[in-house]
C-alpha cells in the first residue's frame, strides 16, 4: 500500500492515477480493529479507557494539527501502548486518527495511511521490552518517540510523494519528481533526497522533539495514571428494560 510508487511498471504514454482503490482499505482496517476488540477479550474497563484516550487524542490533534511539526497525538499513544499492550496500541492508533478526522473534517485519501501508521506506532510501543523500568523506561520511550516520528513522516511522504512532487514519464525526470516505471533504486534515491529536503530536517524533527519532550516531562505521571486505571478502574451503569 505504501510502496506502490516504487513497484509500479508502466509504458510510455500510460496514465498514472492515484490509487483510490486503497480507500477501500479503510473499512478493512476498521474490521481489523473490531476483530481485535472481540478476539483479545478487552473487558468493559479497558474499552472505557480506550474511549477516553481516543477522545483525548482527537482533541489533542485538533489543537495541535501538526503545524510546523508540533503534534501532541503520538506521545499519549506511545504511553498507552506501553501500558496496555500492542493490541490496545494498534486499536487506539486507528480510533484516535479516525475520531480526529471526523472532528476536523480531515477524511480523505490520506486517512487510511495515517490510521495504519498511527496503529503501528501504538503497537510498536506495546512490543518494547517489558523489563525496562524507571528512568530507563522513560529514556527508551523518548527514543522510540523520536524514531517513530521520523518513520511516520517517511511513510506518509511515500504515500503522497508522486502527486505532490509531480509524475513524469521515464526519461524526463524532474529534480525531485517520481518517475513512473523507473528502476526501484532510482526512484528510491530520488525519494530519499525529497523527504530529507522537505520533511526530515523540518517537520519530522520538530515532531520528534515534541514527542521526546512530552514523554520526558509528562511520561512518569501519565504512565502512573494509566497503570492505576488498568488495575483499579471500574465501570458502573444501569440496565433498563
Amino acid at each position: 500500500m505504501f510502496c506502490w510508487p516504487l513497484l509500479l511498471q508502466v509504458h510510455a504514454g500510460d496514465r498514472v492515477d492515484p490509487p483510490f482503490l486503497f480507500l477501500g482499505l479503510l473499512p478493512v482496517i476498521l474490521a481489523v480493529v473490531l476483530a481485535e476488540l472481540n478476539e483479545n477479550g478487552l473487558d468493559p474497563r479497558v474499552l472505557a479507557v480506550l474511549g477516553v484516550l481516543s477522545a483525548i487524542n482527537a482533541i489533542l490533534r485538533g489543537i495541535s494539527p501538526g503545524t510546523a511539526g508540533v503534534e501532541l497525538t503520538f506521545f499519549l499513544l506511545i504511553l498507552a501502548g506501553r501500558v496496555f499492550g500492542p493490541g490496545f496500541g494498534f486499536v487506539l492508533g486507528c480510533t484516535s486518527l479516525f475520531a480526529s478526522a471526523l472532528l476536523t473534517a480531515g477524511v480523505g485519501p490520506w486517512l487510511p495511511y495515517q490510521m495504519l501508521c498511527s496503529a503501528w506506532i501504538g503497537m510498536g510501543a506495546g512490543l518494547l521490552p517489558r523489563r525496562v523500568t524507571g528512568r530507563a523506561e522513560i529514556a527508551m520511550l523518548a527514543a522510540y518517540g523520536v524514531v517513530s516520528a521520523y518513520l511516520f513522516g517517511l511513510l506518509m511522504n511515500l504515500s503522497s510523494w508522486p502527486f505532490i512532487a509531480g509524475i513524469v514519464v521515464q526519461g524526463h525526470a524532474g529534480s525531485l519528481s517520481y518517475v513512473a516505471g523507473a528502476p526501484v533504486w532510482d526512484n528510491l534515491r530520488t525519494f530519499v533526497v525529497y523527504t530529507v529536503l522537505t520533511s526530515t530536517g523540518s517537520w519530522d524533527t520538530i515532531r520528534a522533539i515534541t514527542n521526546a519532550v512530552a514523554i520526558v516531562l509528562l511520561g512518569p505521571a501519565v504512565l502512573t495514571t494509566l497503570r492505576r486505571a488498568s488495575r483499579k478502574a471500574t465501570v458502573t451503569g444501569t440496565v433498563a428494560g
